[in-house]
Order: C-alpha cells, then sequence, then structure tokens
C-alpha cells in the first residue's frame, strides 16, 4: 500500500463539476493498494499517519500530530501510485491490485480512519474521474510505503 501524505491547509475533491469531499487544516491522503496488501497493511498505514508528528507546535517545530490538532482527512484512491516508468514513455499499472480488491481496502481504510477521527473523514470516490485541489501547507509531503514498515 502506498500513501502520499501532504498537510493541507485545505483540500477537495469534485466529481462531475460537484465537490464531493472538503476539508480544512489536515491530510490530503492520496491511497493506491497493490495485489499483496492486506488488512493488516490497512491497519499499519492508518496507525502511522495519524499519529505521524508533520504538524507544527507553538515553537515552530514539526511535533504534533493529526490527532493533536483536531484535523481532517480527505482520501482519494490513486491506482497510479503503482504505475512503473522503467520502461518506455508509457506507465505500466500492473503492479496495482485489481478494483474489486483495491475498492475493498480503500473502503477498509476509511473505516480505521473515520473509527479514529469520527466526523473528521472525507473521500473521492473509488475509480471515478476526479478533480482534486490542494492548499499544500509547507509544503509537507510524505510517502508512505507498508512494504517498507518494520
Amino acid at each position: 500500500m502506498r500513501v502520499i501524505i501532504q498537510r493541507v491547509l485545505k483540500s477537495s475533491v469534485e466529481i462531475d463539476g460537484n465537490i464531493k469531499g472538503e476539508i480544512g487544516k489536515g491530510l490530503n491522503l492520496l491511497l493506491g493498494v497493490a495485489p499483496e496488501d492486506t488488512l493488516s497493511d490497512v491497519k499499519k498505514a492508518v496507525e502511522k499517519i495519524v499519529n505521524l508528528r508533520i504538524f507544527e507546535d507553538n515553537e515552530g517545530k514539526m511535533n504534533l500530530s493529526l490527532l493533536d490538532v483536531g484535523g481532517e482527512a480527505l482520501i482519494i484512491s490513486q491506482f497510479t501510485l503503482y504505475g512503473d516508468i522503467r520502461k518506455g514513455r508509457r506507465p505500466s499499472f500492473t503492479g496495482a491490485a485489481a478494483p474489486d480488491m483495491a475498492n475493498e481496502l480503500y473502503e477498509r481504510f476509511i473505516e480505521a480512519m473515520e473509527e479514529i477521527i469520527p466526523g473528521r473523514v472525507k473521500t473521492g470516490s473509488f475509480g471515478a474521474d476526479m478533480k482534486v485541489s490542494i492548499l499544500n501547507d509547507g509544503p509537507v509531503t510524505i510517502i508512505l510505503d507498508t512494504s517498507l514498515l518494520a
């Protein structure tokens, strides 16, 4: 599982001209699922993300987590995180999970986040053509790959 974590002042996702999800201060999460991913990966990723100390404290140091600041999360599925560009000029997406499996883990990821920060989770729509607006704060962008977590 790969997640692009972006600290944002605000973020939104639009589908067919309508805002589907919108948040203020928090994290914009772009989520990709690989064929070998499991519910264990979902749990590891969510636990890491909500406790990641990337928000500034009163002294300007990145010392606070999403939980500490009461932030929101916008979760968007993005299979292109598994794009392989080692050969040729067109990315191969064979490293991404099949849609049914990816959607299942995407939904479990949303549920796990909602359990920890209820009422503060917004989403896109799996498989939709989405327009994402991100006001990155910092900018702070972190790449999480669950295959690299202990």
